[in-house]
């Protein structure tokens, strides 16, 4: 069977209505503001997992993990525990590092045309590393064609790059992602780090939010 297809993402098809809320436990008070859970938290977990397998097996002995910031932290502290995990239960163990920055690009549910890099710029510390970038989601990819653009500046060995989520969008960046968790349509979701105006980080489950949510906390 070809490597490649194995590690293709978990395609969730445009008719997905998502599960019920009944079925599930979340904060009660965002009752009105998601229509429903799209991907349950037990099956994020589970596909990190999976994902954190496949790093471990393209890498070396060691890697920095770039975290973006803010949604792609949960993302990256269930990744990089699964790989602790996977590493102390094998022969092989990745030493790992970790680093944060922050990106934003996101104006209520638009993509803006400007991004800004918060905090530090001096990446100096990548150089010669094997790199990881962990994002949340990627869309039509021009935040992370930026960000690519800005760490090669300071020549790491390598790098790839983690997307929990790939949007289905026109000009999609399925190609900028080595590791790419669920291929969702062109929705806007919040939860399991994701935000809304920096709404909905609480949730564990990624849900859709709704129109009632969208206009209680825009800005």
């Amino acid at each position: 069977m070809d490597k490649a297809v194995i590690k293709g993402p978990i395609v969730i098809p445009d008719d997905w209505p998502g599960y019920s809320l009944e079925l599930f436990s979340y904060p009660e008070h965002y009752h009105e503001d998601i229509d429903s859970v799209y991907i349950p938290h037990g099956v994020i977990m589970n596909r990190v997992e999976r994902l954190a397998r496949y790093v471990m097996d393209d890498f070396g002995d060691s890697i920095v993990v770039l975290c973006v910031l803010k949604g792609g932290y949960k993302f990256c502290v269930d990744l990089v525990e699964f790989i602790k995990v996977l590493g102390r239960n094998s022969n092989k163990y990745l030493e790992t590092r970790v680093e944060f920055i922050r990106l934003k690009s996101y104006l209520n549910d638009q993509s803006t045309e400007e991004l800004q890099i918060i905090g530090s710029r001096d990446l100096s510390f990548l150089r010669g590393k094997s790199v990881l970038i962990v994002e949340a989601i990627v869309d039509t990819g021009k935040t992370m064609k930026a960000l690519l653009k800005h760490v090669e500046t300071f020549e790491p060995k390598m790098v790839k790059v983690a997307g929990l989520l790939v949007k289905r969008v026109p000009n999609m960046a399925e190609d900028l992602t080595d590791y790419v968790g669920f291929e969702i349509p062109n929705h806007f979701v919040v939860g399991y780090a994701l935000d809304y105006n920096e709404y909905f980080r609480d949730l564990n489950h990624i849900c859709v939010i709704s129109k009632i949510g969208k206009m209680k906390y825009k800005v």
